[in-house]
């Protein structure tokens, strides 16, 4: 265990080379902190830092940078995680004012998350087990084309293109009432059980046209949420100050591989405590060089899903972990009070 003064003298050396980027040295250190030492002392509490593996000499005659242990050992023993500003909130406020739908929602977050953290931001859609359908549409757009409307009780709107083959407004009239009885109030789930059969709900010679229209809505209803994430803040990149090939550009192909985003969130996070995933500790191998900050939203009742932040080791932690639990925790009462 190490003692009180060598916590103090990791927790500068972490603050210090967050915030210069550069090694940080024992003068630097007992003058920037006032740690009522010598820097002799200091510099043998660091070599006893460095023996324990919380923090390294990149080269010789430069200061110390701290390792992966250092930053574990610094998140722990956070004491209390810097409080959003009084401008920081009433920016979260506004920037989710008049969301329109879950989609909109998702879309605002991710942009917030990357603006007050400058970091990449990731935010999984999601998934709104208890959302109903409230309205399905069909609207001719010409003679042989349509588009099926479908809203959801939580404000989401998906549309599908369509033929219409030689479909008379009576027949959209009445595949459309049918539609309607039988999927307003309805979960994607029973929706769907319902849609096997409507066909045979319509007279034989609208059979056709019946079954595309119940192909359209079950193709709205039919991809998984959860299995989707948005992403932004990607010129945030060019702040890491790190090696492209060993930092920057497995993030860049991380990106685009929406199945390692989920995994990076689900397995950075559980419930609505925020998790941090630093360098190693990371299962994914080539973010090896980054950390995930990440959270769950939403409730259990209804919607559910994670947010989070990757960056490089090397960020301003306490900022990192307020920033993300404010955001979840204001989406989440969003999401509950739309």
């Amino acid at each position: 265990m190490l003692d009180d003064r060598k916590l103090t003298i990791l927790r500068a050396i972490v603050t210090d080379y967050v915030s210069s980027r550069e090694p940080v040295g024992s003068k630097a250190l007992v003058e920037r902190h006032g740690l009522n030492v010598s820097p002799a002392t200091v510099r043998n509490d660091m070599a006893v830092l460095e023996e324990e593996g919380y923090i390294t000499q990149p080269h010789t005659s430069a200061g110390r940078i701290p390792t992966d242990k250092g930053y574990r050992l610094f998140v722990d023993r956070l004491s209390t995680v810097k409080p959003l500003s009084v401008a920081e909130r009433r920016a979260i406020t506004t920037f989710m004012m008049g969301a329109l739908d879950v989609d909109d929602i998702v879309r605002r977050t991710v942009q917030l998350l990357a603006q007050i953290t400058h970091q990449v931001a990731i935010v999984q859609y999601p998934v709104v087990s208890t959302a109903t359908i409230c309205h399905v549409e069909i609207v001719r757009l010409s003679a042989d084309r349509g588009l099926v409307i479908c809203v959801t009780s939580t404000g989401s709107v998906e549309q599908r293109l369509i033929g219409l083959p030689e479909a008379s407004d009576a027949d959209i009239a009445q595949v459309r009432g049918r539609l309607a009885e039988r999927l307003i109030g309805t979960t994607a789930v029973e929706a769907a059980h319902r849609l096997a059969s409507f066909a045979v709900t319509v007279p034989p010679a609208r059979a056709v046209f019946a079954a595309a229209v119940a192909a359209a809505v079950l193709d709205i209803l039919g991809p998984d949420a959860s299995a989707r994430v948005a992403v932004a803040g990607v010129p945030n990149l060019a702040r890491f100050g790190a090696s492209y090939e060993t930092t920057v550009k497995p993030v860049l192909e991380a990106l685009e591989e929406q199945v390692v985003l989920l995994r990076l969130l689900g397995e950075a996070t559980t419930g609505d405590d925020v998790m941090v995933r630093i360098g190693h500790e990371n299962d994914y191998a080539p973010l090896r060089a980054t950390s995930v900050v990440a959270s769950g939203y939403g409730s259990d009742a209804g919607s559910r899903a994670t947010l989070g932040i990757v960056g490089p080791t090397r960020m301003d932690y306490p900022s990192a972990i307020a920033s993300v639990r404010a955001v979840a925790r204001y989406v989440g009462r969003f999401l509950a009070e739309a």
